[in-house]
C-alpha cells in the first residue's frame, strides 16, 4: 500500500531523516516507534505529502506523491485520514459539525439528510451515538480522540495515520482507544499507520513494529519477533518502555 525508499529529510541543516526504507502492507495496522525527535512525525508527513523529501520517495499505491501538482495532492489527500495527537477539533462547532465538516469542506455532496445519516453512523461506529450536540469543551480526552477518529474515517479513506493516539491518556482509556483503532480495523480493512512511543499499545494493536533510530528504520518486524529482536538498541527501548509503562500502571 505504501512504499518509502530512501528517504532523507533536513531542516536547517540538520538531517532528521537519513534514508528511510519501509513497506506498510495493505490492510495492515503498522506501528512506527521511536523515543522522541527520532523522526516519527516528519515521516508521517512526508506519507500524507506535507512535507517533499529531500532525496527518495513515498509511493502510495504505485504513486509518488512528492511528484504531484498542489491540486493532484488535495485531490489524492482524500484517500487518506488523520488523527492528529491533540484530535484538533473546532471548538465552536459541535461534535456532529466537527464530524460533518469533511464532508462539506471537500464538497462530496450537498445532501443534508445523507450528511446526517454518514455522520451517525461513523459516531455509532466509534460509540458517541448521544453525544452529537456536546462541543468539544464537553467532552473526556478520550471522547475527543473518539470525535477526531469519527471524522478521520468520515469520508471513508483507505489509509488512517494516528500521530501518538494514547498520549496523555490513562491507561483504562488507552486501552480502549487500542480496541477502537482494532475494530475500526476489522469493520472497514483500512491500511493503518501508528505513530507511538507507547510500548505496551503498540504491541496490542500492531501487525507490523518498525523502530526509528536516528533517522533510519533500526527493526521492522510483526511484534513477536520484534520482541525477541537480538538488536540491544531495540531491547533497552523495549524495557525502558515496559518500566515506564509498570509505573504509570501503579499511578
Amino acid at each position: 500500500m505504501i512504499e518509502i525508499v530512501d528517504l532523507h529529510k533536513s531542516f536547517n541543516g540538520q538531517m532528521v531523516l537519513r534514508g528511510v526504507n519501509l513497506k506498510i502492507p495493505r490492510g495492515k495496522i503498522t506501528v512506527i516507534i521511536g523515543p522522541s525527535g527520532c523522526g516519527k512525525t516528519v515521516l508521517l508527513r512526508h506519507i500524507i505529502g506535507l512535507v517533499k523529501p529531500d532525496r527518495g520517495r513515498v509511493m502510495v499505491n504505485g504513486t509518488d506523491i512528492a511528484l504531484l501538482k498542489r491540486s493532484e495532492l488535495n485531490e489524492f489527500r482524500r484517500h487518506f485520514g488523520m488523527l492528529f495527537q491533540s484530535a484538533a477539533l473546532f471548538d465552536s462547532l459541535t461534535v456532529f459539525e466537527n464530524v460533518a465538516f469533511p464532508l462539506r469542506e471537500n464538497k462530496m455532496m450537498t445532501d443534508e439528510k445523507e450528511i446526517e445519516r454518514i455522520v451517525r453512523e461513523k459516531l455509532k461506529l466509534v460509540g458517541l451515538s448521544v453525544a452529537s450536540e456536546k462541543m468539544p469543551s464537553e467532552l473526556s480526552g478520550g471522547m475527543r480522540k473518539r470525535v477526531g477518529l469519527a471524522r478521520a474515517i468520515v469520508l471513508e479513506p483507505d489509509i488512517v495515520l494516528y500521530d501518538e493516539p494514547v498520549t496523555g491518556l490513562d491507561p483504562v482509556m488507552a486501552v480502549a482507544i487500542d480496541k477502537l483503532i482494532l475494530s475500526m480495523q476489522q469493520a472497514l480493512k483500512i491500511t493503518s499507520v501508528v505513530i507511538s512511543h507507547d510500548i505496551e499499545s503498540a504491541f496490542r494493536v500492531a501487525d507490523q513494529i518498525a523502530m526509528i533510530h536516528m533517522g533510519q528504520i533500526l527493526e521492522c518486524a510483526d511484534p513477536e519477533t520484534f520482541r525477541r529482536s537480538a538488536n540491544p538498541l531495540v531491547q533497552a527501548f523495549l524495557c525502558a518502555g515496559e518500566e515506564a509503562g509498570r509505573k504509570g500502571g501503579k499511578a
